[in-house]
């Protein structure tokens, strides 16, 4: 069942509502309190939200046991990649499950993964449809009213907290620094905030761990550790040899040459590319572990993010790149167990021998010119990205019979019609 904007929105905070009830719940049984969890000040738990419009919009097809193993694989993605993050800018940890079996840095468990694939399952089987329901009961206009305080309420929450917990680790003394973002706000007021929310977070989580701020990158050194530089020069360099060996791999399965490219301007594949930069982050504090570890993890994550990939370009384009449904253990011909092993193989071969060697040379490029060759690079990307998401939506078009009225859809017919996509995309394939 497909579900609008309006709607998805709603499910956001339906969920989010659900998640805080939830949470603060089996606090409250466990601290004999009621205490506020999540994030942000409003009774919401945001992670639960983004869990469920994710997997709605991307996985909303799936059923049973598929949707099942894609809640448990996505929002374990979602809550150990929320972990990580407030521990780098907050250098906090706010939960803990190492004392659970089968648990990853404390970040998620077997068990908690469970949980999450039991309620994505009775959210996308049972919640949707009924909450869609229930939303259209509600007229239209007070219901975009609705939405639209909603939304705005909660950014603002959001920015005042992050802000306001961007100055938990510091001195009271270096309050200014904080309070200089809270314009029109008393330094006394944003005092009674900040006190408020970190009252809030000490009670929601009282278990919180706090942890050493990371030694900052090698001084001289460009691209040191595994920061924005070194992972925008592994998409770029994943991109450009992901497009050389799905060449090569066509040439010798079908005995043709073809384009493998993502993008209208150069051999860039980007759903390696960004795999690639993807698999560093995630897997670089785990480099040193298990070939088992990175196998399992790279067939894990390689398969959802394959599968989110083809969604996404169904759902933006109209296309899909690729059909995997006369291969055998195939889901929906979006991924297929085989391609799967190879992503998993993929990762121990990055992760213990090439990734090692590209972030060397990397690291050698001198400071100054690494730095502007970089951004050379980022504009180049996102004028090409932008161009080929233009063409390829004009392509859309052209195939609803949409007359070019706009001065963008007369140049893309001019520069990038029919035949010369073709070339680029042999394998797209429209949908409806």
């Amino acid at each position: 069942m497909q579900y609008t904007g309006y709607e998805i929105i709603w499910l956001f905070f339906v969920y989010s509502f659900l998640g805080w009830v939830l949470e603060t719940l089996s606090a409250a049984l466990r601290q004999k309190k009621f205490v506020n969890r999540g994030l942000v000040n409003a009774p919401l738990c945001v992670i639960y939200g983004i869990s469920a419009v994710v997997l709605t919009i991307f996985f909303g097809e799936l059923h049973g046991v598929w949707l099942f193993a894609a809640g448990f694989i996505v929002s374990t993605l979602i809550e150990w990649t929320a972990g990580h993050l407030i521990e780098k800018m907050y250098h906090e940890r706010w939960w803990d499950y190492s004392k659970m079996k089968w648990n990853l840095d404390g970040y998620i468990s077997l068990p908690v993964s469970v949980g999450w694939g039991l309620l994505s399952v009775a959210a996308l089987e049972w919640g949707n449809p009924l909450f869609a329901d229930l939303f259209g009961m509600i007229p239209s206009l007070p219901g975009k009213v609705l939405l639209g305080v909603l939304s705005a309420v909660l950014i603002l929450d959001i920015a005042a907290t992050l802000v306001i917990l961007s100055g938990r680790s510091r001195r009271m003394e270096q309050w200014e620094e904080v309070d200089s973002w809270l314009s029109g706000i008393s330094s006394r007021l944003g005092r009674v905030i900040y006190g408020f929310t970190d009252r809030r977070i000490r009670r929601a989580y009282p278990n919180v761990i706090h942890k050493k701020k990371e030694e900052k990158e090698t001084a001289g050194v460009f691209a040191a550790g595994c920061g924005f530089y070194k992972l925008f020069w592994l998409l770029v360099i994943g991109s450009l040899l992901g497009d050389i060996v799905e060449t090569i791999f066509c040439r010798l399965k079908m005995g043709v040459w073809m384009s493998r490219s993502s993008l209208v301007w150069g051999p860039f594949s980007l759903v390696w590319g960004v795999a690639i930069a993807a698999a560093s982050l995630l897997l670089y504090k785990y480099r040193d572990r298990s070939d088992r570890f990175l196998f399992l993890a790279g067939t894990f994550l390689g398969g959802a993010y394959e599968y989110l990939c083809s969604v996404l370009s169904e759902l933006v384009f109209g296309k899909v790149f690729w059909d995997y449904s006369k291969m055998m253990f195939n889901l929906g011909g979006r991924i297929n167990l085989l391609y799967c092993f190879f992503w998993g193989i993929a990762a121990v071969v990055w992760m213990k021998g090439l990734y090692p060697v590209f972030s060397g040379w990397i690291e050698k490029i001198p400071l100054a010119a690494g730095k502007v060759l970089t951004w050379i690079l980022v504009l180049f990307f996102v004028v090409n990205m932008s161009v080929s998401g233009l063409a390829l939506i004009r392509s859309d078009q052209r195939s609803e019979q949409i007359p070019a009225e706009h001065q963008w859809q007369k140049w893309m017919d001019e520069h990038f019609d029919d035949a010369r996509l073709q070339k680029i995309y042999p394998n797209a394939i429209e949908v409806d």
